[in-house]
Parts: C-alpha cells; sequence; structure tokens
C-alpha cells in the first residue's frame, strides 16, 4: 500500500547550517569546504574525507562523534545511524519530526556532500571479484537516496563538477539553497545511484553467467551533450556505460569538431566491423561505412593498398564516409584518405606523420582507441520499443569457429573458401536483408536493407558494375567471386541473381524449407555451396 503524505509545502528557501561531507573522489573537496566554512556551515566528515579537510587546516567534526559510535569493519559501517539518516530525514516543518529529534538528540543535516566508492573504474579495469566487491559502496548510495527523498530540506550533492553551482548559489542566497536547484540536484542524485547500481547488477549478471535475468537496466554517464539528435529536431546525449571495450565510446578524439549523433553510430559501426580482421591474422584492414553500412571493405599488403581496395567497391558512397582501420594509420594512407572528403577516422593507433597530414582538414575527426574490439568478447546490446527495451547478447559469432557444411556437389576452391569467409565477415555488419560479393580480400558489391533479398542481391550486382565503370576495369568483380547471405535463401531466385552477376561460390546460414531447391540451383550451375549454421540478423 502507497505511502500516505502529510502534503506539507516544501520551503523555497532552506539555510545550509550543517553540512555532511564523505566522498571517494576528493576532487574540489577542500575548495569547497573552505567555501562552507566561510559561511559558517558547520562540517561533519568520515574516514578519508575527515583527514584530508583536517590536514587543510578546517574545524570537521568526525561523524563517530555525532553517531556516538566509532567506524568499524574496515569502513563498511560508519554512517548507518540514526543520527545521520535522522538528521537527512527529518521534515522540519513536521511536528512529529522536530518532537523525534529533540528527543532523541538528532541534528538536521541540511547539506550533504557524496560520491561513491569506485565500483565502476575498478570494474573496467578487470579487478577480481573479491575485490570487485569490495568497491561496491552501501552507505554512501543510502545517505544519497535520504537526502534526495528529502530534497524539501537537504540539498544533495553527488558530483564534483557541481561544486561551482553550490558555492556560487550559497554566496548569491546568503548562505541558503533555493528549491528549484534543490530538485535538480535531487533528479541527479537519484539517476547517480541508478546508473551505479546498473554497473553493480550487470557486473553480477556477467561474473555469473547470467544472460536473460528477471531485472535488466541500463544506465551510463553523460559523456557528451549532442548539437542535435538523428536529425536537428531531435535533442541527444552520449552516453558512456564504463565497459572496457577500444571503440568510438572510449576513443581519445585527436582532432576535429565534435562528433554527432549519427558520426558515433556509424563510427561504432565501422570499427566494430574492422575488429573481425584482427591484422597478425588477416594482415591490414581497412572499412569505409555510410549510415551504418559498409561500402567497402578489403584486406591488403599494405594499409594504403587494403584502402585503396576498399574504396574501388563504391567510391561514390565512401564520400563523407566512416574510416576504420585494423592498425597503426601511417603516413602513405592517410595522403590517399584526405584526398576524399572524410567524416571519420578511427583506428588503433596513429603515426606523428599520418597525423600532421590530417591535421590540415580541421574538420576531419581523428579517433585512437588503443586497440581493436575482441569480437569474441561477451556483452550487450539494447534497443528501446515504446514501453519497453530490447536487450541481447552481442552477436560474437565468428566464422573461424563454425564447422561450415559443404551442401553442393562441388566443394568450393581453397581461394573460393577464403572469399567465402571474409565475404560472411562483412556480411555480419552489414543491415538486413544482406548481400556481400567478395574476391581476393576485398568486397565486390554490397547490398544491404532491402526487405528482399534478391533485391539485395541485385543492388550489390548493380554496384559491382557501377564500381568497375568507375574503375575502368573490363568486367566487374562479381566475376568469380564468392557471395555471402547473412539468412538463408528462402527461395532459389536470390542465389540465382547472384549466379548471374557472376558468383561462383556461396555461403549462407541454410536453414529455409526450400534448401533442397536452393542447392538444386547451385549445383545446376556448378556453383560451390557452404552452410554455416549461423545467422547474422542485424536491423
Amino acid at each position: 500500500m502507497a505511502v500516505v503524505s502529510k502534503k506539507i509545502p516544501a520551503p523555497d528557501r532552506v539555510k545550509i547550517r550543517t553540512a555532511l561531507l564523505s566522498v571517494s573522489d576528493k576532487t574540489g573537496i577542500i575548495e569547497l569546504a573552505k567555501a562552507l566554512t566561510e559561511q559558517g556551515v558547520k562540517l561533519l566528515s568520515t574516514g578519508g574525507t575527515h583527514k584530508a579537510i583536517a590536514a587543510a587546516g578546517l574545524a570537521v567534526t568526525d561523524v563517530s562523534e555525532v553517531t556516538g559510535f566509532p567506524e568499524i569493519m574496515d569502513g563498511r559501517v560508519k554512517t548507518l545511524h540514526p543520527n545521520v539518516h535522522g538528521g537527512l530525514l527529518a521534515i522540519r516543518d513536521d511536528a512529529e519530526h522536530t518532537a523525534a529529534m529533540k528527543e532523541h538528540g538528532i541534528e538536521g543535516i541540511d547539506l550533504a556532500v557524496i560520491n561513491l566508492y569506485p565500483f565502476e573504474e575498478v570494474r573496467a579495469a578487470g579487478g577480481d571479484y573479491p575485490t570487485t566487491v569490495e568497491n561496491i559502496d552501501i552507505g554512501g548510495p543510502a545517505m544519497i537516496r535520504a537526502s534526495a527523498k528529502n530534497h524539501a530540506y537537504v540539498t544533495i550533492v553527488t558530483d564534483p563538477s557541481d561544486y561551482p553551482a553550490v558555492i556560487e548559489a550559497l554566496r548569491s542566497n546568503e548562505g541558503q539553497t533555493v528549491y528549484a536547484f534543490r530538485q535538480k540536484l535531487a533528479a541527479k542524485a537519484y539517476a547517480r545511484t541508478a546508473a551505479y547500481d546498473t554497473a553493480i547488477s550487470n557486473w553480477f549478471a556477467e561474473a555469473l553467467d547470467i544472460e536473460i535475468p528477471r531485472y535488466r537496466t541500463v544506465g551510463g554517464v553523460l559523456k557528451e551533450e549532442m548539437r542535435y539528435g538523428e536529425n536537428p529536431h531531435q535533442s541527444a546525449g552520449f552516453y558512456v556505460t564504463g565497459e572496457n571495450r577500444p571503440g568510438v565510446a572510449t576513443a581519445k578524439l585527436l582532432q576535429g569538431k565534435q562528433l554527432s549523433y549519427n558520426n558515433i553510430n556509424d563510427t561504432d559501426g565501422a570499427f566494430e566491423l574492422i575488429g573481425e580482421f584482427a591484422p597478425e591474422v588477416s594482415g591490414p584492414a581497412c572499412a569505409i561505412i555510410k549510415h551504418a553500412n559498409p561500402c567497402g571493405v578489403a584486406t591488403g599488403g599494405t594499409l594504403k593498398d587494403a584502402y585503396l581496395k576498399a574504396l574501388a567497391c563504391d567510391s561514390t558512397s565512401a564520400f563523407g564516409g566512416i574510416i576504420a582501420v585494423n592498425q597503426l594509420l601511417d603516413a602513405e594512407t592517410a595522403e590517399e584518405i584526405v584526398k576524399l572528403f572524410t567524416e571519420v577516422i578511427i583506428a588503433p593507433e596513429v603515426s606523428d606523420e599520418a597525423q600532421q597530414i590530417i591535421a590540415a582538414k580541421k574538420n576531419l575527426r581523428l579517433l585512437v582507441t588503443g586497440g581493436l574490439p575482441d569480437p569474441r568478447s561477451r556483452g550487450i546490446t539494447a534497443k528501446t520499443v515504446a514501453g519497453g527495451l530490447l536487450v541481447q547478447t552481442r552477436d560474437n559469432g565468428m566464422i573461424e569457429d563454425i564447422d561450415l557444411r559443404v551442401v553442393t556437389k562441388r566443394a568450393p576452391t581453397p581461394s573460393e573458401l577464403d572469399d567465402m569467409k571474409f565475404a560472411y565477415k562483412v556480411a555480419k555488419h552489414v543491415k538486413s536483408n544482406a548481400i556481400v560479393y567478395a574476391k581476393d580480400g576485398q568486397t565486390a558489391g554490397i547490398g544491404a536493407g532491402q526487405m528482399s533479398r534478391i533485391d539485395s542481391a541485385r543492388i550489390a550486382g548493380l554496384k559491382a558494375e557501377e564500381a568497375a565503370k568507375a574503375m575502368g576495369w573490363a568486367e566487374p568483380m562479381t566475376k568469380g567471386s564468392a557471395v555471402a547471405s547473412e539468412a538463408f535463401f528462402p527461395f532459389a531466385d536470390g542465389l540465382l541473381s547472384a549466379i548471374a552477376a557472376g558468383a561462383t561460390a556461396v555461403i549462407q546460414p541454410g536453414g529455409s524449407m526450400r534448401d533442397d531447391e536452393v542447392i538444386a540451383a547451385a549445383d545446376e550451375h556448378g556453383v560451390a555451396m557452404v552452410f554455416t549454421g549461423m545467422r547474422h540478423f542485424r536491423h
């Protein structure tokens, strides 16, 4: 049954007389403590925060003097006491509450400055299980939530970036805070504890291999407020979850203007794709992305070669695209890239010479990640629907881990098998329905996001023909290529379209009611086909 409110009006201004400071991150805490002291505020504090404030020569009372109980159990128990929580939760204009405060000697706390044990940082750094558990804060969230609930009377501050605003508010209002200010800080406080608990619950789910927990939350910290969202009339923010995965969320922006919402989405897709091509296995590789779909992917003897091969697949669509590479970006490759208008380059590393070349294009964003994402690692992806949240494990299926099954009379040649595997890696990152032609370590044509698979096959073939004309080739690269479909061919028509484009080998999951019909069509044309048994839908 819901708790009934007494509906006591909240005061607009509250004088700050007593403040409790208990922080793990001590950034700016001494400056804040000095400003509070100047306003005549009594300071209460705990543990390391008390020591830091006292060392700065400021008068501060240890919270153990308020509770009458020492800090025990390695600091696990120090603020979980009625004298603390009563001071935070008491409704000052409620006669019953004030009587209880007087009877039990509870002093009101008007300002709570609290931040939490660095659980997210320990988790991101790969701390072992006991260490990670030890960095779950208990007293901090309890005090934050208590203070935020009673924001009618208590100002709760959880973020050091808000200290200057608190100082200014007190100086401008004769040591008082206004209700609207306290409301905003309370809202931020609950969001902070929610994100903190989200990180903890998701870590437990990962550590204990609970893929679909009963309760699932997704949380993050605002890294950047965007100028707008997918379109100019939409607002947007970029939140980071703390997952320690090389990519756009953890990359360092070396140059260029602010990334847009669409830039971030496309860059993430580009780098996740290029992560499929570990340089020690595949050699240098490059992917060019446009509107979350690859328009060209290739490996090469050098990174410059890989870039030029990827560009050749669809040089028209590459204009204004995102470029991802799987190794150090060198000067020769950078010189080629800057010849074309490009929005973003993302790489594990960048040479000084390459950085100088790119610097001439001041608006070109250059991101360095320090590594490649592991395509086999676990994780989750999420998207919203009206009234709900769809969460799934990351698609970490790898072609190298699949036992391929030859289903046609003719088996693929070694070179066809290489092209099949390459095409299937790319198809995994193309919006469904997806068709990818590949030959000699580069994409020959890509068809993405069509309602019919046969349309994707036709579009990819047309793209290949256009590329051949643009490059002056005698024939499109689809002649003698391998073709990958990220899901089964429901009918033979899509396969026949690929064969008409010149494909001689096919890789697909299989599993259609008409597999026999599709296999028969392949056999009739002397085409080799393998089934993977693993689908890669991407919507």
